[in-house]
């Protein structure tokens, strides 16, 4: 019989079609089981509900353990939308003190993916935040009415005073960027907004735990899946010991209402921040539980910008609290010594231009230029190393250059790297900034003389200006300023612990301190000295082009052995020493004797009662 070849080859495709399907489907199979958790996800939602357990927050407590920021619980009603049945919906409502309409639009809201990228019908849906525990009580009693709904219990920020909102920060609810970022996060979860709470947010927030519980065929919880053998306890966040002294603070911020500016001080041998007030301040508790979105906008739309941090964002010409830096670099550079002095006829006056000054003796040197802030003396000062000493730096852009590099070393011109976010960098000119303007070659120092008292393009935070006082109170060095002064069970990062040293000698910020010390003595600072405590100092009237000048004041006590370096800015308020200077004693006095001498309590009067607002002029358009 003869082969039928062309069935013998349909005998082999009919073969390796099913084969081939057979793959398909192991394959398919091999996916389902293996690779896809889609299925199995379904399937364990039906019989396991996994409750995420939240940790408690860190605590924080200020530098002598005063307890500042607390938790309290907290209670969201939860739902996973795939497991609700009809219930009484009126009985529901009344249970938690909503309408009917209201519960309408929670339900539309949470279905809505633009308001919920996250929604899914299979996984636990926010329902109510925040509810009280009368109404906690409530609903517990009664949650087995309405099938698919469960409390969630969170933790709440509470704080022991209404002080340091924009030290402390606060805690909000994440976004779908920060899920993005970081996979600790799912919907619904809470992290660190602004201050401490943001930049330690790792820290203070701990690690979730996990709840398996096992359900009926109707979706009721029946217990604990294994008897709890699966569940993962929370671990609780570190607490954290911020170096702020908080009666300090709320004094500072006492004296600054009804102004508009910062006060920073800091303790110059660890670099730990004493007392951070930025005014108009808040009250932190406003951003806490249900209302936090409207205040939140209450507080962004407000006129005097509270949330806006003056103290470590605010950048501001710093005016004569500069004229100390520029005595260094003229020292260190060797343009002047103790005894080089210049002349004064109540200002600066060279080649048709005149930088006004009030009046004092004439010629002057160094230290009695301090005592007497002479703008003179610090302008001549510039115009001589950058228009005098071509021989040794070989142009006005080089000099310019080796004078930056020295404010740099100081801590101006860039960010400090204190353990807050926001920090501004200020701003320091280079030779590159002024060649556009003017043409390189086209510039000297008369052509930007403004710089040498802290005016013109020169901008500082009060953190820098503070930083600048606290290294001449070392007499040399300075540590990175930070607002935490211990994280529990951890050791602080090296930068917020290690010597910084300038480009300046030693002897040169001796030299600077005695010259602040005649400032207080019987200078422009008097209203600074204080009986048995040596204080040095130095004013700073800094021009301000839309509106009245600003008043500073640096300054740091005692003088051999300096245990507070302050820097005071206040807005619109006129000469350093009407404002800058009775606030900033104040702060000193206080945080070194706990108390104000009798003779001195005329002037904490007026620093509480005074409103620099209305008398500026600055008010709301």
């Amino acid at each position: 019989m003869r082969k039928d070849y062309n069935l013998e080859k349909r005998k082999y495709i009919i073969g390796g079609f099913i084969i081939l399907i057979v793959a398909i489907y192991l394959v398919r199979l091999f996916n389902l089981q293996v690779m896809d958790s889609n299925y199995k996800i379904f399937a364990d939602s039906n019989a396991f509900m996994r409750k995420t357990l939240y940790p408690s927050r860190g605590m924080m407590r200020d530098r002598n353990d005063k307890l500042v920021v607390y938790n309290q619980p907290a209670y969201d009603v939860m739902m996973i939308p795939k497991n609700v049945q009809e219930f009484d919906t009126l009985d529901f409502c009344s249970t938690l003190n909503i309408t009917k309409d209201q519960f309408l639009k929670r339900i539309a809201d949470m279905k809505d993916k633009r308001l919920n990228p996250g929604y899914s019908s299979y996984t636990p849906q926010k329902f109510i935040t925040h509810i009280s525990a009368q109404d906690y009580g409530r609903l517990q009693e009664k949650l087995y009415r309405f099938p698919g709904f469960f409390i969630q219990q969170r933790i709440l920020r509470q704080y022991m005073h209404s002080a340091a909102a924009n030290v402390l920060g606060n805690i909000r609810e994440v976004s779908q960027r920060d899920i993005e970022r970081d996979n600790y996060y799912a919907a619904g979860d809470y992290c660190g907004d602004l201050g401490v709470e943001k930049s330690y947010e790792e820290y203070l927030r701990g690690e979730k735990g996990v709840e398996i519980l096992i359900r009926d065929a109707y979706g009721r919880i029946k217990g604990k899946y294994d008897d709890g053998a699966h569940d993962v306890a929370p671990v609780s966040g570190r607490d954290i010991k911020l170096s702020i002294d908080i009666d300090l603070q709320m004094y500072g911020e006492k004296l600054m209402q009804n102004k508009i500016g910062a006060i920073v001080a800091i303790e110059p041998s660890t670099g730990e921040i004493l007392a951070m007030v930025s005014s108009p301040t808040y009250d932190p508790k406003l951003l806490v539980g249900r209302e936090r979105g409207k205040n939140y906008k209450e507080l962004v739309n407000n006129f005097y910008k509270p949330l806006y941090d003056r103290s470590l964002m605010g950048a501001y010409p710093p005016g004569s609290t500069f004229k100390p830096s520029q005595g260094l670099i003229l020292r260190q550079e060797d343009i002047i010594s103790l005894t080089t002095a210049y002349p004064c006829y109540h200002g600066f006056i060279n080649g048709g231009l005149r930088v006004g000054c009030h009046g004092h003796g004439s010629p002057i040197a160094l230290k009695p230029a301090l005592q007497t802030s002479c703008n003179a003396f610090f302008c001549w000062g510039l115009k001589a190393m950058l228009d005098g000493k071509r021989a040794k730096y070989g142009s006005v852009a080089e000099a310019f250059e080796v004078w930056k590099r020295h404010l740099v070393s100081l801590g101006y011109g860039y960010k400090l790297g204190v353990d807050l976010p926001g920090e501004s960098r200020g701003f320091i000119p280079n030779a590159q900034f002024y060649n556009k303007i003017y043409g390189e070659g086209h510039w000297s120092a008369n052509t930007i003389i403004s710089i040498a008292i802290g005016q013109g393009e020169i901008l500082a935070t009060p953190l820098q200006i503070a930083n600048l006082c606290a290294t001449i109170a070392n007499r040399g060095w300075f540590i990175t300023p930070h607002v935490v002064k211990e994280i529990q069970d951890t050791i602080l990062p090296v930068e917020l612990t290690e010597r910084r040293y300038p480009t300046i000698d030693r002897q040169h910020f001796e030299d600077v301190a005695e010259g602040m010390r005649m400032a207080v003595t019987g200078g422009t600072c008097r209203l600074a000295n204080l009986r048995d405590i040596e204080v040095c100092g130095k004013t700073g009237t800094a021009q301000n082009p839309h509106g009245k000048d600003h008043s500073a004041f640096i300054g740091f006590a005692p003088y051999n052995d300096p245990k507070i370096a302050i820097c005071v800015y206040v807005e619109n308020a006129g000469f350093g020493a009407t404002y800058g200077v009775p606030i900033g004693s104040l702060m000193i006095e206080k945080y070194l004797t706990d108390t104000i001498a009798p003779e001195r309590q005329y002037l904490e009067t007026r620093m509480f009662e005074s409103n620099t607002i209305i008398s500026s002029g600055v008010k709301k358009h």
